[in-house]
Order: structure tokens, then C-alpha cells, then sequence
């Protein structure tokens, strides 16, 4: 409707708002569980009350991915689910000064959001939950061993901390956009990646709206720079450097010695069962569930059953 006084659409009302962001972000927690870190803009969800769980996601996703997992697990944790630098709603970020490899722009937001909710937000140093998934599995893993003391435990989700074992062979596709500047720009401009990720990244399709969801952010073509770049900064063997960001300081054993929770999508075209054996085999203490209907968003095609094992596992290691 458009007033006849001043041209102008009027105002939307509280509810027509909620009403709107609820038709464009499906199950998205309503606006005021977002936040922004001050140094960074850096945005980021926050829910419930009580020990924080942080929420690393990965590539092609956002925090959208989370929406299921957080609102079943916030009357148990402080849920904090943040975009990475780059990704969903903190596409316009301003990069730390003097701090140019992407890997260390993205370990740098983690230690500014983690600064900003200790001294801004009330949440505790420490008894940290990280809750990781893809490309937060390393990120989320490296940053918790130059942080000794902060994080009580892990949860891992169709990732990886190590380098690739000898049975694991990168799927071709990714090979090629990752290797061949040229298809790394046709699938840019097409969108290409992020669009396959939302139907073969899941066992159970995606409504629609979730499909429209999860692209939003993408949606331009300046805006999706981050999805490229990370398929090209995948680790090609074993002695890519992000795998020297994991390794503990000294005699120190690492954050995988940890108590973890590790829940398997087995339906994931990429991180394949042979990647879960390799977890298996470098964390026996760790408590494996496999869901095998779940692809490689496991907490979009499990998020009941996942969501109440990492209830129990929270509440059984406190």
C-alpha cells in the first residue's frame, strides 16, 4: 500500500516485520537475537543463558544453518552462532589492520568476537562449547589451541582438524574450481557452488523458502567473493599451512583431547565415512553418532536427534 499523503510505502508495523523476515529467513531467530561486534561489525546470533556454545559453520552456509540446532539447545547453553568474516549477514566486514592471510582475518574475528562477549556481554572466559562444522571444524580447532583453558569441549560435525588421510580423495568438482582459476570464476559468476551445496548437501530437500534462505546472502555477485575463496584454500596435501595452525604449543595435547561429541551426516558426498574413521581412529574417547539419512548439513537433515545428543552431551560433561 502506498500513501496517497507522501508517495511512500508506510512504515511496517513490529509484526509485519517479524511476519517479513519469517517469510525471507524461515525458523531464523527474530532480530533481537542479533548482534554485531563493535570492532568488526562482525554479526552474530545469540539465544538462551547459561555455558556458552559457539557455532563455527562453514562453506557454502551461514549461521542459517544453526536455526534448528539453536532454538532446541537454547534452554540448555548460551547459544552464540556468529557469520564468518565474509558469509550471511557480515558480508561487509572492515579487516583487522596488518592482518591479511584468511585464515589468520578469521582466527583474528574469533578472538575480537570472543574479546567483545567476555568484556561487553557477561559471558564467562571459559567452559566454552565449540560446535563446528566444514570449514569450522579447522578454524574453530586451531583457534581453540591458541587458547588453552577456554574450551571445555568439542562437537564436530562432518569436518575435519587433521590432514587428509591416504584413503580420502577430494571430490573433482572441488578439485577443479579450487585448482583452475578459470572454473573458479565461471562457477563465481554462476553462483554455481552455493547453489549445488543447498540440494546435494542434504538427504531430505529443503523447502523452497530454506533453498531461497541460505542464497540470500550470495545473492550478488560481489558478495559472494568468501564462497570462492574458500574452495580455492582448501589444503591440497599435507603440508598445506592451514594444517600447521592445529598442532598444540609444546607438550600441550590439544583441543582434541577434549571431551567430544562427533555427529556424522553419512549421506555427505565430501566428508565421506573414511574421514570419520580417521576421527575415530585420533579420538577414541570421543562419543560417535552416525545418522544414516543425514547428508552433509547433519543439522539440517537430523536436527531433533543431533540437537538431544548434544543436549545430553553438554549436560553429561559439566
Amino acid at each position: 500500500m502506498v500513501s496517497t499523503q507522501t508517495g511512500r510505502a508506510p512504515a511496517l508495523t513490529a509484526t509485519e516485520r517479524e511476519a517479513e523476515l519469517e517469510r525471507l529467513m524461515p525458523g531464523y531467530p527474530a532480530p533481537q537475537h542479533w548482534r554485531r561486534v563493535p570492532a568488526t561489525g562482525q554479526h552474530y546470533l545469540d539465544l538462551g543463558s547459561g555455558e556458552p556454545a559457539l557455532f563455527l559453520h562453514g562453506n557454502p552456509s551461514w549461521s542459517y544453518a544453526w536455526r534448528k540446532l539453536v532454538d532446541r539447545l537454547s534452554p540448555h547453553a548460551r547459544c552464540l552462532a556468529p557469520d564468518m568474516p565474509g558469509f550471511g549477514l557480515s558480508r561487509h566486514l572492515r579487516p583487522p589492520a596488518g592482518v591479511s592471510d584468511p585464515y589468520e582475518v578469521q582466527l583474528k574475528h574469533l578472538d575480537l568476537l570472543y574479546q567483545h562477549l567476555v568484556q561487553d556481554e557477561g559471558v564467562p572466559e571459559r567452559g566454552w562449547t565449540l560446535v563446528l562444522h566444514d570449514w569450522g571444524g579447522p578454524l574453530g580447532t586451531a583457534w581453540a589451541a591458541r587458547h588453552p583453558g577456554v574450551v571445555a569441549r568439542l562437537v564436530m560435525c562432518n569436518t575435519v582438524a587433521f590432514p587428509w588421510p591416504s584413503n580420502f580423495r577430494l571430490p573433482f568438482y572441488l578439485r577443479w574450481i579450487r585448482d583452475h582459476p578459470l572454473v573458479a570464476d565461471v562457477v563465481h559468476l554462476t553462483n554455481g557452488f552455493a547453489r549445488t551445496a543447498v540440494h546435494a548437501g542434504v538427504h531430505q530437500p529443503l523447502r523452497p523458502a530454506e533453498r531461497r534462505a541460505y542464497l540470500r546472502p550470495v545473492a550478488r555477485r560481489a558478495e559472494r567473493r568468501a564462497v570462492t575463496d574458500a574452495v580455492r584454500a582448501i589444503p591440497r596435501d599435507n603440508t598445506d599451512p592451514v594444517w600447521q595452525l592445529l598442532e598444540p604449543a609444546g607438550n600441550d595435547p590439544g583441543p582434541t583431547a577434549l571431551p567430544m561429541l562427533i555427529g556424522w551426516g553419512m549421506r555427505d558426498p565430501v566428508f565421506t565415512p573414511a574421514l570419520l574413521e580417521e576421527w575415530a581412529r585420533r579420538c577414541p574417547h570421543a562419543a560417535v553418532h552416525r545418522f544414516p539419512e543425514a547428508g552433509h548439513f547433519v543439522m539440517e537433515d537430523a536436527a531433533d536427534e543431533l540437537g538431544d545428543r548434544i543436549r545430553d552431551f553438554l549436560q553429561g560433561t559439566r
